[in-house]
């Protein structure tokens, strides 16, 4: 199956070495041969998703900092969601699904994150609280481990198989919490939270095949036999995806 991995570096892939693996272990993990398009985000932002994206089977926004290409990452997000194509954001690409679901789907134009649009009218992504005060930057941003609890009955729950996770994190900004209600009603879902519940650490889409993004970074505890299950699970939907979109069933004949 083939998979899109849009990002802002893919000319240097030694930037995305343990995601690009971790999709591999996926793929070992589902007895599948994964094989990665790296798009650089800025690509479509000049041409049309449905040309650039037309042939894959998944596709993947990794985490990473700064505005450019941000819009490419939203027209990949966007296409997405739209044909039904498995999704898994991770970091920065869970803000951008949650900047393109404002956008699209409730309607908050120029919705965006702080971190590119101070002067946004919808700041679906912001600044962490404890993090307003730094001037510093270095090692300051939410940096290591931390628990986060999943909700019942979503993608997340059933493929981790327990209710409490704990996962690692590198990243100043997050869901803003203000959405929560707007984003429900439209069919966000937050499958998993921070244990006072403050903090979305993974949304999900109702109704789409397969759509998660999640604030953490999975691809840092995956290995070759033991696929992280995040990634398990987007490759096997990809599979899907595939065998009932791009593989047209051959005809059987019948001898008389």
């Amino acid at each position: 199956m083939r998979i899109a991995v849009v990002g802002k570096y893919m000319s240097l892939k030694e930037s995305y070495k343990s995601l690009l693996e971790a999709l591999v272990h996926g793929g070992i993990a589902n007895e599948a041969k994964v094989e990665l398009d790296c798009i650089e985000a800025e690509q479509l932002e000049q041409e049309a998703a449905d040309i650039v994206l037309k042939n894959v089977d998944g596709i993947l926004i990794p985490g990473g900092f700064g505005d450019r290409g941000s819009e490419g990452k939203i027209a990949a997000i966007r296409y997405a969601r739209e044909k039904g194509i498995p999704f898994f954001g991770i970091c920065l690409g869970m803000q951008m699904a949650v900047v393109e679901f404002a956008r699209n789907v409730c309607g908050l134009e120029r919705a965006n994150s702080t971190e590119f649009d101070l002067q946004t009218p919808h700041p679906v992504i912001h600044l962490m609280e404890e993090q307003k005060a730094i001037e510093s930057k270095g090692g300051t941003m939410r940096l290591g481990a931390y628990p986060c609890v999943l909700q019942n009955d979503t993608v997340a729950s059933k493929l981790y198989g327990r209710e409490r996770i704990s996962e690692r994190h590198r990243h100043r900004f997050e869901f803003n919490n203000s959405y929560r209600a707007e984003f429900g009603a439209k069919g966000m879902v937050l499958s998993g939270l921070s244990p006072d519940s403050n903090l979305v650490e993974i949304i999900e889409l109702k109704g789409h095949p397969w759509f998660l993004g999640c604030q953490f970074h999975p691809e840092f505890k995956s290995r070759p036999m033991d696929s992280h299950p995040l990634f398990r699970g987007f490759i096997e939907a990809a599979s899907q995806y595939r065998k009932a979109v791009r593989e047209v069933p051959r005809m059987k004949v019948v001898r008389t």
